[in-house]
């Protein structure tokens, strides 16, 4: 599990067999320690390769979860984890949504990858995601244009457990330098911006599985 509590960095999870590969990922890991906002490198699944302190300390309030931890898969998180709400501000809306789109749009290229539709049956085993995800989402996609799938660049609110930062935004920015794009592995960033300066309203809390609300089950 590459989610750890406390401070210690994890070891990266086992990949790329070159020793090259290896020693690039090791030294990349230093790299993203550095970085003071929330960092993540994960690769076509969602599954969690590195993360860096301030990704684990925005995420340390997440509960034991089976499949949705944040630092073994992100999009599971973001789905599943009845805790998700409490950090990813409006939820439903800035996070699930875009999370399926760039799924679907994955799954089109990656059809028969096992982790994929693992992830498929579980949205299926749900009537309102699946609803959401079958007629709801077509639906939003189409209202907002080509950028449902594209991460970089948007911005999206936060409940940070620091009170420093307390509810506020951060912008996403995806940066993959040539190796790990070779890898197959994907570098996201939250870059958190100045807390805003009216209080959103409290995120209701969640029990069971994360469930999608805004998008209608049909057009």
């Amino acid at each position: 599990m590459a989610f750890q509590a406390g401070g210690q960095r994890p070891a990266p999870r086992p990949g790329p067999a070159t020793p090259d590969a290896q020693a690039y990922l090791q030294d990349y890991t230093a790299l993203l320690e550095a970085v003071a906002f929330p960092s993540l490198v994960v690769d076509h699944r969602w599954d969690v390769v590195l993360t860096n302190s301030a990704f684990r300390t925005l995420f340390r309030g997440a509960g034991p979860h089976p499949t949705a931890m944040p630092g073994d898969n992100f999009l599971r998180f973001v789905l599943f984890h009845p805790d998700a709400s409490g950090v990813l501000g409006e939820h439903e809306s800035s996070w699930c949504l875009p999370m399926l789109a760039h799924f679907a749009a994955t799954l089109e290229r990656y059809g028969h990858d096992p982790g994929l539709q693992a992830v498929r049956r579980d949205i299926a085993q749900d009537p309102i995601m699946e609803a959401a995800y079958r007629q709801g989402l077509p639906h939003w996609m189409r209202a907002v244009g080509a950028e449902a799938v594209e991460h970089d660049g948007a911005v999206r609110p936060l409940h940070h457990p620091d009170p420093r930062w307390g509810a506020t935004e951060c912008r996403v920015v995806v940066e993959t330098p040539r190796v790990l794009e070779e890898l197959g592995y994907t570098r996201l960033t939250l870059v958190l911006r100045e807390p805003r300066r009216t209080p959103p309203r409290p995120a209701r809390p969640r029990r069971g599985t994360a469930r999608l609300r805004v998008v209608p089950a049909s057009e």
